[in-house]
C-alpha cells in the first residue's frame, strides 16, 4: 500500500499560507508527509526548518517579477499571473512527484526521501491545480481558508440576484435585510455580505471578482472532498447547507490550536520586542492589541481616527502598523508613540510593523483585539477567549465581524465606521464588557474540547486522514496509460 504523502498548495498570501501549513502540520502529526508548495518568491522570504522530517517546502514560479509589489492593490495580477504563469510548472512538479506518472516513467520525485505524491490538497482559489491533478489522475481535495459563514454566501450569490437582492441598488440602505442565504435568514443585512457584493463604484452594478469568487465557490464541489478551517460550535447552520452541495465535507479547526509542530510561516519580519513591552504592563487584561492583517491599507485620516480613540480609551495599546499599511508609516509610528505617552517603559503605546500575534493574544495583558476579522484572527481570538472589535474592510471580514457581534457575541461589530468618538466607546465596552468576555471564555472552552482527542474536529481529521489513506492505495493501483 502506498504511504500517504499529501502536497499542499496553497494561495501566495499570508492568510492562505497560514491556514494551509497549520493543516499540513496536523497532518504531519497524524502520521502524514507533507510537501508544502510555496512560490519561489515566497521561499525566500519564509525561515527555514519545517520542524519535522516529514515535512519539506519546495517552490514553483509565481509568473511575476521579482520587483512587483504582491500587494493587496496587485491581488488580481498575482491571481492571473498564477493561472497563466504557474501551472506549466506546477504540472512538472506534480508529475514528478506523483506515484502515478514516476512509477510509469521511472523517474525520481525531486528528494528521495519521501514516498511519492497520493493526493493534492489545493486552496480553494487555485482551481487550476485542481484540473492540473485531475488530468494526471492525483485524488484532489480543496481547502477553503475562509469562513463557512462567508462560503455560504457566494454559494448563494445566484439565488440572491433571482431574489434581487443583488445587485444593491444605488443609495440603497446597507441595512436592508438579506434573506437570501440559507440559514441566516434572520442575521444578514447588506452591509453584513462579503465585499465583493457591494457595488465597487458608481458606474459598475457589479463587482468583477464576485462571479469569479461564486464560481470558484462552487467548483469546490468536483473535488474529491471540500476542507474548512471551523467546527460546527461556530458554524454548524452554515456547514449543514454546504455538506449537500459537496461531496464529501470536513470541518476540521481551529487548526491552528490542532498541532505541536512548529513551522515558519511568516513572510513578515515578527517584531518579539512586543512581548517585552506586554511583560512590563502590570495589569491583566489591560492592553489593547490592534492589528488588521497582512493586506489591509488604511487611509492617513482613518489612522488618526483609528489612534485617537484608542488613546481615548486611556488603556495603554499595541499597535501593528505595517510599513506598506499607510503612507508614511514610520513617521506615524515615531508620532503615535509619542503622543500616546513618551517612549522607554512608561509609554502607553507599543507600535511595531509585525507581531507574533499567536503570542501576543495568549499573554496575559491583553484585554481585548480591535482586529479586521479576517477568519485566521478571528479563530486565535476565539481559541484564547479575547474578545474583539471587528474593524472590516473586505473578503470574508464583513460576514465574520457580523458573527462575532450578532451570533457568538464574542465582540463588538465596527463596520463601515471610522470615527475616534465610536473607536474609543466601542473598545472601552469590549474591555469592560462582562457579558462579552464571558461570552469569549466560554466559547473558548467549548472549541477547545472541540479539537482535543474524540472532539468533533479531532474525529474530522481522523477521517480526512482515513480518506487520504483510501486515495493513497486507489492511486497505486490506477493504470498510468489511462
Amino acid at each position: 500500500m502506498a504511504a500517504p504523502h499529501v502536497l499542499v498548495f496553497p494561495f501566495p498570501i499570508q492568510g492562505h499560507i497560514n491556514c494551509l501549513l497549520n493543516f499540513a502540520n496536523a497532518l504531519v502529526d497524524a502520521g502524514v508527509h507533507v510537501t508544502f508548495l510555496h512560490t519561489e518568491h515566497n521561499l525566500r522570504r519564509v525561515a527555514s526548518g519545517a520542524g519535522s522530517p516529514h515535512l519539506r517546502f519546495l517552490s514553483v514560479p509565481d509568473g511575476l517579477p521579482d520587483d512587483h509589489p504582491r500587494t493587496a492593490a496587485y491581488l488580481p495580477d498575482l491571481y492571473k499571473s498564477l493561472a497563466a504563469g504557474t501551472r506549466g510548472p506546477f504540472r512538472d512538479l506534480l508529475a514528478r512527484s506523483s506515484s502515478l506518472v514516476a512509477d510509469a516513467a521511472g523517474v525520481d520525485e525531486p528528494t528521495g526521501d519521501f514516498p511519492p505524491v497520493t493526493c493534492l490538497v489545493a486552496d480553494g482559489l487555485l482551481g487550476w491545480a485542481v484540473e492540473v491533478a485531475d488530468e494526471l489522475g492525483v485524488p484532489a481535495i480543496v481547502m477553503r481558508t475562509a469562513s463557512a459563514c462567508s462560503l455560504l454566501a457566494f454559494l448563494s450569490v445566484p439565488k440572491l440576484f433571482e431574489l434581487g437582492e443583488l445587485p444593491f441598488p444605488v443609495g440603497g440602505d446597507l441595512d436592508e435585510p438579506v434573506r437570501g442565504v440559507p440559514g441566516m435568514e434572520t442575521i444578514l443585512r447588506r452591509r453584513d455580505l462579503p465585499s465583493h457584493c457591494r457595488r465597487p463604484n458608481a458606474t459598475y452594478e457589479v463587482n468583477p471578482g464576485l462571479h469569479a469568487l461564486a464560481k470558484l465557490s462552487a467548483d469546490s464541489s468536483k473535488a474529491r472532498a471540500l476542507v474548512l478551517n471551523t467546527t460546527p460550535t461556530l458554524e454548524r447552520t452554515a456547514l449543514e447547507h454546504i455538506a449537500p452541495r459537496v461531496r464529501d465535507l470536513f470541518a476540521i479547526g481551529p487548526l491552528h490550536a490542532m498541532s505541536s509542530t512548529a513551522a515558519s510561516s511568516s513572510l513578515l519580519r515578527e517584531d518579539g520586542g512586543c512581548m517585552a513591552w506586554l511583560d512590563a504592563q502590570a495589569a491583566d487584561r489591560s492592553v489593547v492589541y490592534a492589528s488588521l492583517g497582512s493586506l489591509a491599507t488604511i487611509t492617513r485620516e482613518q489612522f488618526a481616527e483609528l489612534f485617537a480613540g484608542l488613546v481615548a480609551t486611556g488603556y495603554p495599546f499595541l499597535w501593528v502598523l505595517r510599513p506598506d499599511m499607510v503612507a508614511d508609516a514610520a513617521a506615524l509610528e515615531d508620532e503615535a508613540v509619542r503622543e500616546a505617552g513618551g517612549g522607554g517603559g512608561s509609554s502607553k503605546a507599543c507600535v511595531v510593523a509585525w507581531a507574533p500575534q499567536r503570542e501576543v493574544l495568549r499573554h496575559r495583558a491583553v484585554g481585548c483585539f480591535l482586529t479586521h476579522a479576517g477568519w485566521n484572527s478571528t479563530l486565535e481570538a476565539i481559541v484564547d477567549g479575547v474578545p474583539t472589535v471587528c474593524w472590516p474592510s473586505s473578503a470574508d471580514q464583513q460576514m465574520n465581524s457580523r458573527f462575532v457581534g450578532a451570533v457568538w457575541r464574542t465582540g463588538l461589530d465596527m463596520k463601515d465606521v471610522c470615527d475616534r468618538a465610536v473607536v474609543e466607546r466601542t473598545v472601552k465596552e469590549a474591555m469592560e464588557s462582562t457579558e462579552i468576555r464571558g461570552a469569549a471564555q466560554a466559547m473558548a472552552e467549548q472549541v477547545k474540547r472541540d479539537v482535543a482527542a474524540g472532539g468533533s474536529s479531532a474525529t474530522e481529521l481522523q477521517r480526512l486522514v482515513g480518506l487520504i489513506r483510501e486515495l493513497s492505495a486507489l492511486s497505486e493501483t490506477r493504470d498510468p496509460s489511462q
